[in-house]
């Protein structure tokens, strides 16, 4: 990890930073940007901006990467990305004077902000892990299905919204290329927005990305049995997630499809739903023990037990139809 002091979503100071592997850097909105970073756990859904994140970014850039990985969600702000854009083309901070994080609507001062913007980001290529199709705006927007999450009441969805438009319709003005119904345009309060319209960056689901980059195709060959899983199975897990996501990569693994299994530490998905992404079994944890609280709490006994359950139940049928003993 590459340490960068950098801004959190309502100006405090934090110390974040990126990972990186020869000229690629992996940077993190939620670390910096995000709603673990608002002080006392406080929403400020007005005030909350994403220029930490740009810091950070700036800082990969200026030590010499190439290609940017951004992962984003779990933001703390609606800004659609200005203040990412603000702290990239050398823009003070919005806390700095009067301004909120929904500034006055404008492009950091245009002409030579955005000139250093692209300076800046010349021969470096942006891409964007983005795991919801949500546009910029409207009843499925950013500010929409996201705002209340991160405190905002309605009058100031209803606030933010148009601030987004606003924004949006600047942006097109000044590139001529309106976004703002792109999926995914709508991620981290609209951080995805300015990543394609002002970075030129190109948008892809997380669990791809990070499969790519671990060369899953290469370490699951020869492999009998898949596991994988995450906290709840419901229905966010259809829609991309990485459940689904390794599932249709172990499938189209091999010629036959690599049987997959999830664990979890709940499962509200029929088997009919799991086999249509491509999970042939789910454990949960709820299995063994009701107590949510316990799970929690106690996981490691209740993970060995649903170990011993799958290597019983797939591993050992499995290799047994393979002949192995």
């Amino acid at each position: 990890m590459f340490p960068v002091a950098a801004s959190g979503p309502t100006g405090e100071p934090v110390r974040s930073g990126y990972a990186r592997l020869g000229d690629t850097a992996v940077v993190e909105l939620a670390d910096v940007s995000g709603l673990v970073r608002l002080p006392d756990d406080r929403p400020a859904p007005l005030t909350a901006t994403s220029y930490g994140t740009g810091e950070v970014i700036a800082a990969a850039v200026d030590a010499g990467c190439t290609r940017i990985i951004l992962g984003i969600g779990g933001s703390a702000s609606t800004d659609g990305g200005r203040g990412m854009i603000s702290a990239l083309a050398g823009e003070p901070h919005p806390h700095s004077g009067n301004n909120s994080a929904l500034g006055d609507e404008k492009l950091p001062e245009t002409g030579a902000s955005l000139a250093a913007l692209r300076g800046r980001l010349e021969g470096v290529r942006v891409v964007v892990a983005c795991d919801v199709d949500n546009p910029l705006t409207g009843p499925r927007g950013a500010a929409a299905v996201y705002g209340p999450q991160k405190g905002a009441t309605p009058e100031q969805v209803v606030r933010l919204d148009a601030a987004l438009t606003e924004w949006a319709d600047l942006v097109a003005r000044e590139t001529g290329r309106d976004l703002r119904d792109v999926p995914g345009a709508g991620a981290a309060g609209g951080v995805g927005f300015a990543a394609i319209a002002l970075l030129g960056a190109e948008l892809r689901p997380g669990i791809d990305l990070v499969l790519e980059m671990v060369r899953f195709g290469e370490k699951v060959a020869g492999a009998d049995l898949v596991v994988t899983g995450e906290g709840a199975l419901d229905e966010q897990t259809l829609h991309g997630k990485a459940v689904a996501g390794v599932a249709a990569a172990a499938v189209g693994s091999t010629a036959g499809g690599l049987p997959v299994v999830a664990v979890c530490g709940v499962n509200k998905l029929a088997p009919e739903q799991l086999k249509g992404i491509g999970v042939a079994a789910a454990y949960a944890l709820t299995d063994i023990e009701p107590d949510v609280r316990r799970c929690i709490a106690e996981p490691r006994p209740l993970l060995e037990a649903l170990g011993e359950r799958i290597a019983v139940e797939h591993l050992t049928m499995t290799r047994r139809e393979k002949g192995i003993a």
